[in-house]
């Protein structure tokens, strides 16, 4: 897949396109490019998307706009995973922003992407004050010979996928219906770094990501498996948040204890899977109860693991 930063002046290639911020590549966002990636090899052009960074609510409202469930390398790598060909990363500010729709249209779509066809979700608007919408489009399509066509919203049991129905799952704790929403598991990817090595003096050595999301979409102690290690996932015990008892408070950090696991591994990238909450995060009064907390939770992510593999064989 090829990554542009930036829309140029002029395209010099025609695309089959899609818009929008695409966070947690849901299965709304799926069905979108499922169909984006048939359109594009109907015509035999590149299957594009158009994203925006930072979002758009970050832009306007950086205080009140949504943790992001994604990163950006993480979406590109769902995008990827999807079929598309071409991502194309606008830098939304005060001159983007600003845009008229009909300059959206001309500058944007029309030169700068030389669309032949566009894919766009039946809620979209464009331009400031976000006066474009699909009436317009088609009436754009006309002029500059490209069709236009909206995706009805995806559901899944009785509910709306979205990203913000991700992240009320996510917040919620309930990792299930997150799943059911996303298609998988949600997941965090990043690099092993090096610790304080406190989880190795209190009997549970851990993996160690740093976190780049500004913001949490979840938080507490999970079940989790860990995929990049070898050729099969790893179960394990995961603390996200900003570990209250021996934390500065601040900066959330990815924790994994491996289960039956002992390998140097730093420098790996990984995948986390959150498949299970066990409780949220707390603070203790000493180490010693923390490293009997520890204890728990690693018996309960056993106990989880067990139980799931019990039900798959009964299935």
């Amino acid at each position: 897949m090829q990554f542009f930063r930036g829309v140029p002046a002029h395209s010099q290639m025609s695309s089959v396109l899609t818009i929008g911020n695409f966070d947690g590549v849901h299965l709304g966002h799926r069905a979108l490019l499922r169909r984006l990636v048939d359109k594009a090899r109907e015509v035999a052009l590149p299957a594009t998307v158009l994203i925006f960074e930072p979002h758009p609510r970050e832009f306007f409202a950086a205080d009140t706009a949504p943790p992001r469930l994604s990163n950006l390398r993480e979406k590109l790598a769902l995008l990827a995973d999807c079929g598309v060909d071409c991502v194309y990363v606008a830098r939304f500010n005060r001159a983007f922003s600003s845009l008229s729709a009909k300059d959206f249209i001309e500058q944007i779509l029309v030169r700068g992407l030389s669309i032949r066809h566009l894919l766009i979700g039946d809620d979209f608007r464009f331009g400031q004050g976000r006066m474009g919408d699909f009436a317009l489009l088609q009436r754009a399509g006309g002029e500059h010979r490209f069709g236009v066509e909206a995706m009805n919203t995806v559901a899944q049991n009785n509910t709306r996928v979205s990203s913000s129905a991700v992240r009320n799952a996510l917040q919620a704790g309930d990792m299930a219906h997150a799943a059911l929403l996303l298609g998988q598991p949600y997941r965090i990817s990043g690099r092993v770094m090096h610790g304080k090595k406190l989880g190795r003096t209190l009997g549970f050595p851990t993996l160690n990501l740093a976190i780049k999301h500004a913001r949490l979409s979840l938080s507490g102690v999970f079940a989790v498996t860990v995929a990049g290690l070898g050729d099969s996932e790893i179960h394990g015990a995961a603390s996200l948040g900003v570990r209250p008892t021996v934390g500065d408070g601040l900066k959330p950090v990815l924790e994994i204890h491996l289960l039956d696991f002992d390998r140097n591994v730093y420098g790996e990238r990984v995948t986390v899977s959150f498949l299970n909450k066990l409780r949220d995060e707390e603070k203790y009064a000493t180490l010693d109860l923390l490293k009997a907390q520890i204890a728990r939770d690693v018996e309960n992510v056993r106990k989880f693991f067990s139980m799931t593999s019990a039900a798959k064989i009964n299935t």
